[in-house]
């Protein structure tokens, strides 16, 4: 599937969770929501880039936001990871890959001469009434979480 454009509306989503509950984009609605997908628990990009989020959770949080990352792991892989890590982002888990599709970053990549099936790095800002305000695709994680702090401010100016 293709990614949602801008001022579409978000995907649903009801997800197992770290912690052993569940999440749901209803519940954020009346506030903004970063939702990033990242390709794989504990690898080196997809640890900086939850630490990033994490180290900036409060600042998120006093701008109204909610953050929650996701990826194909289950939710028994995420408490690990965010135990390890020490994480305060929300970790969902799309084990069945229908979210990442609906959200168009379960892609075609290619490593190393093979081409496999894998989450693109995408993060997309969804606003208070469940629209998509700004969608970053093939994230570099250096500043990708401070970029995205911004955004949500000025979402709230």
């Amino acid at each position: 599937m293709a990614v949602p454009g801008i001022g579409a509306s978000a995907p649903d989503f009801n997800l197992p969770r770290d912690g052993g509950g569940r999440v749901s984009l209803a519940e954020f609605h009346g506030k903004p929501l970063v939702l990033f997908f990242y390709p794989k628990d504990d690898t080196t990009g997809c640890t900086a880039e939850s630490l990033a989020f994490t180290a900036l959770a409060a600042e998120f949080e006093a701008a109204g936001a909610a953050v929650i990352g996701m990826s194909p792991d289950s939710a028994a892989c995420h408490d690990k990871f965010i135990k390890k890590h020490r994480l305060s982002v929300a970790l969902a888990s799309d084990e069945e890959k229908t979210t990442l599709q609906a959200y168009g970053v379960w892609k075609e990549k290619s490593m190393y001469g093979r081409n496999f099936m894998g989450v693109e790095r995408t993060t997309f800002l969804i606003r208070q009434d469940g629209t998509i305000a700004t969608i970053w695709q093939k994230v570099k994680v250096q500043g990708h979480a401070e970029t995205v702090l911004e955004a949500v401010r000025n979402l709230a100016a």
